[in-house]
């Protein structure tokens, strides 16, 4: 695939916004008519059903806390140097854990377990070995799991490294975003290189199994040839997988972003070079292009499962773990079981005040449709193995697919022009050149976004 050379033309005909895919629908058709009586349902259907016990449980955890503000931060986070903050929130995640555990059963088990943020590494030592004990009394973890954390270099040492270690994480994730010290000050992001290879050198020999680096494009001041420096310096790094995202600049929906000049971000121009030298150097460096916006060394699970078609995908991203139920828990965080979906409320004020009444914190969700399956398993065929074969969809779900999905069929007869893909008697398969493009070929089997047009919202897909 290092060889194929990407059209300018193509690039730019597809640089527009569109959804990452963690789920479909997408979490801004989530209505607030779902509520706790309809989680509680979906566990408890979960409980009697034949789920719980042929398949594993995901586990999400959502760790709000920031002690410093990332100025293109989108994610949910409390900005705070009052670490004693940390052990109250903990109080209240053992209550939504006990909650759950009273509708789904005592002893599920679990085999991906992913901290988030925010930034996990705001708490302690102590206050994270509090958390896992309390989520290993609850929940069985099987051997051989995904258990990952998101590591905040500046917040952590080789110490604490190897107390992460000792409490059963065996992946780490590093938000690097970009090595270049004048892009890091102006994204208020300050960490040397330096510290990031010592950490990263520090974690393989602590025998973690895998190590993530995120970088991010299109950020204030990065040009083409700054960004080439990072590149250079992540191939020298050398992390078993490379989370490469584009920077959607929206400060109308995020106020952080609102520090950030306009001026000083590159023209579009200049990111879809970005774009390109990274597929070129990261390549050639070896990493496998996984798809979308992720790459692996072949060595890596991740790879291996993408060329044995055992890729799947969740609000974490890609995953090798089969598509298991998701139990989502903190503040804001998103949960999938059966065929429903669940967000918490958004603020600390309300997580508590729900939980003091012995409420699960369920803000909204919803109730996936037979049509919403369906065009599920189609999107997530194309995300994760790159085609959708016919007779699959067709036994899975009743339907005869070309009658089903004919408009959708009419609209990716440009995309085989174009050479993105092929439709033949068996199915739809994407192209190698279409991998850099798969979310395009998925937003045309997305019946809301089809019919609102309104993708402002979303990042570009590339």
């Amino acid at each position: 695939m290092h060889s194929l050379v990407l059209n300018p033309e193509l690039l730019r005909r597809y640089d527009v916004a569109g959804p990452r895919y963690t789920s479909y629908p997408t979490a801004d058709r989530f209505v607030e008519a779902f509520g706790e009586a309809d989680y509680v349902q979906a566990l408890a259907q979960r409980r009697e059903g034949l789920t719980a016990k042929a398949y594993p449980l995901s586990l999400y955890v959502h760790i709000p806390f920031c002690e410093s503000l990332c100025y293109y931060c989108a994610c949910n986070k409390i900005i705070t140097k009052h670490h004693e903050r940390g052990a109250e929130y903990l109080r209240y995640l053992e209550r939504e854990v006990d909650l759950n555990v009273a509708h789904l059963g005592q002893g599920q088990t679990v085999s991906q377990l992913h901290l988030g943020g925010g930034s996990p590494t705001f708490l302690n030592d102590a206050e994270l070995a509090q958390l896992m004990t309390m989520l290993r009394r609850n929940f069985q973890f099987v051997q051989g799991g995904e258990y990952s954390v998101e590591i905040d270099p500046r917040t952590v040492t080789r110490d604490r490294l190897a107390a992460l270690a000792l409490q059963g994480f065996n992946r780490l994730s590093f938000g690097v975003q970009d090595f270049e010290p004048a892009v890091q000050k102006a994204v208020h992001r300050i960490q040397p290189a330096e510290q990031v290879f010592d950490l990263v050198a520090a974690s393989r020999e602590l025998g973690f199994e895998s190590i993530n680096v995120d970088l991010i494009y299109g950020l204030p001041m990065q040009t083409p040839e700054t960004f080439e420096r990072t590149l250079e310096q992540v191939v020298k790094l050398r992390p078993d997988r490379i989370a490469l995202y584009a920077y959607a600049h929206l400060p109308e929906r995020f106020k952080p972003q609102r520090r950030i000049h306009s001026h000083e971000l590159p023209p579009a121009a200049s990111k879809l070079v970005m774009l390109s030298s990274a597929m070129r150097v990261l390549m050639a460096a070896g990493y496998v292009y996984v798809g979308m916006d992720h790459f692996a060394l072949p060595t890596d699970a991740l790879a291996v499962a993408k060329r044995q078609g055992r890729l799947h995908r969740n609000f974490q991203g890609y995953s090798t773990q089969p598509d298991c139920d998701l139990v989502a828990l903190g503040v804001s965080s998103i949960g999938r079981v059966g065929p429903t979906f669940s967000q918490n409320v958004k603020t600390l004020d309300e997580y508590y005040d729900l939980l003091n009444q012995g409420r699960l914190p369920v803000a909204r969700g919803m109730a996936l449709t037979r049509d919403d399956l369906v065009r599920r398993t189609v999107i997530m065929a194309l995300m994760c193995q790159g085609s959708v074969l016919f007779e699959s969809v067709e036994l899975a779900h009743l339907i005869d697919f070309k009658q089903y999905f004919a408009t959708e069929l009419e609209r990716l007869a440009a995309m085989q022009e174009q050479g993105l893909l092929t439709v033949d008697g068996s199915g739809i398969h994407v192209s190698e050149l279409g991998w850099f493009f798969v979310r395009g070929v998925a937003m045309v089997f997305d019946k809301y976004l089809q019919a609102d047009k309104n993708r402002a919202r979303f990042s570009k897909i590339i």
